[in-house]
């Protein structure tokens, strides 16, 4: 099974932005302690990160053919990108959307996200372990609608 990871703009920042907020951890550290933990999974995880949208709906749609299932922290991308969103409508790929921070606990405009009603699930607000239960998250799901 593939799963693609795709991290949006900023969070190549991770490890020196808010870390009061984004935790210690860079994207480099998550990226290699979620690939370690598909590999034991028997999962491929190819990893992702832009701060171009053009380049991140370039990826969703290049991946159509080789990706069972995404996971997306779109960053600022959340709340703005009616492109992203379509790619991934039309990709028809399942995703989870997902975020370190809780998204409904900050500003208002975090609030809002193109992509939670057409996304499988949603992780928010478990630092960088929203990572790994969407790992989980998207594996049982594809493990129970082959």
């Amino acid at each position: 099974m593939n799963i693609l990871l795709i991290n949006g703009p900023n969070l190549n920042l991770l490890g020196t932005r808010e870390p009061d907020i984004y935790g210690k951890k860079t994207l480099n550290d998550i990226e290699n302690d979620l690939t370690k933990v598909a590999k034991e999974k028997s999962i491929n995880l190819e990893c992702f990160q832009s701060n171009h949208e053009g380049e991140i709906v370039d990826k969703i749609q290049n991946s159509v053919k080789s990706i069972q299932g995404i996971l997306i922290n779109a960053g600022a991308f959340t709340h703005t990108s009616i492109s992203i969103r379509d790619a991934l409508i039309g990709s028809e790929i399942p995703f989870v959307e997902l975020h370190i921070s809780n998204i409904f606990s900050r500003e208002e405009f975090r609030k809002e996200s193109f992509l939670t009603d057409k996304a499988i699930g949603i992780i928010s607000g478990f630092g960088i372990t929203s990572y790994f239960l969407a790992l989980d998250g998207i594996i049982d799901f594809l493990n129970n609608n082959k």
